[in-house]
């Protein structure tokens, strides 16, 4: 299956949870419950209804913009990953609008880098990577994602590249629900580097993180390296 014949689909920190009530009027409804489930169910609806508006926000995206916007953050994407050579790096195949960094990938090989993609296993389980270059055989995934066949070998990445929905000013990340990337990125043994890429327009004040996700290394949107302010946890903001 060749690259060429996909197309895409057509502040202050952030405040964790304890600091919920504190926020703008906003989000006054999801003030912090005494019991953690309460919490936890609150943050689930706010974080499905944010994920739904910026989806739809980034899918009504104009093409042309779109466009110079991808060649931008495949740009400074390049630029903050420096020499590939020896790298694993774990791509993903554009869903949703998603920027598109098909250009970066094919360049990989000719680089001396290795490009991955992910793989979803079912639900509540950790993805795993499989190695893809342009003469990879794909089929279907979850999803109905392309991903490389099973002939393609397992490997384990060096840099994960992760799609956002949103992000906030702490580096924490919106995705779709399903915890993949978190999952993963708490099982994987050795020093990763984790760069989230989406639009500018994902930038949000917070997305109420939990204990179980993991802050992005930066960000990467068509503005460029989006500097990240330092985590705080619950303790150190009372």
């Amino acid at each position: 299956m060749k690259l060429e014949n996909e197309e895409e689909e057509n502040k202050e920190f952030a405040s964790p949870p304890c600091m919920m009530h504190e926020l703008d009027p906003t989000y006054s409804e999801f003030a912090v419950n005494n019991k953690d489930a309460v919490q936890e169910q609150d943050v689930k609806r706010w974080r499905k209804a944010e994920r739904e508006h910026l989806i739809k926000q980034r899918l009504a995206i104009p093409p042309d913009i779109r466009r110079r916007s991808n060649g931008q953050i495949t740009g400074y994407l390049e630029e903050a990953i420096g020499d590939v050579k020896g790298l694993i790096i774990s791509c993903y195949w554009p869903f949703k609008g998603e920027p598109n960094l098909h250009p970066f990938m094919k360049r990989l090989e000719g680089q001396g880098g290795i490009c991955a993609l992910p793989v979803v296993v079912s639900l509540g389980k950790p993805l795993f990577f499989r190695a893809w270059s342009q003469e990879t055989p794909m089929t279907r995934g979850v999803w109905n994602i392309p991903i490389p066949q099973e002939t393609a070998p397992v490997v384990v990445p060096d840099v994960v590249i992760a799609p956002l929905i949103g992000f906030d000013p702490s580096g924490y990340r919106l995705g779709y629900g399903g915890g993949f990337y978190d999952r993963t990125l708490a099982g994987i043994t050795k020093t990763v580097r984790v760069i989230g890429v989406g639009y500018q327009l994902a930038a949000i004040p917070t997305i109420f993180p939990q204990w179980h996700d993991i802050p992005m290394d930066i960000v990467i949107t068509e503005q460029g390296e989006i500097p990240l302010e330092a985590k705080k946890s619950c303790n150190e903001v009372r």
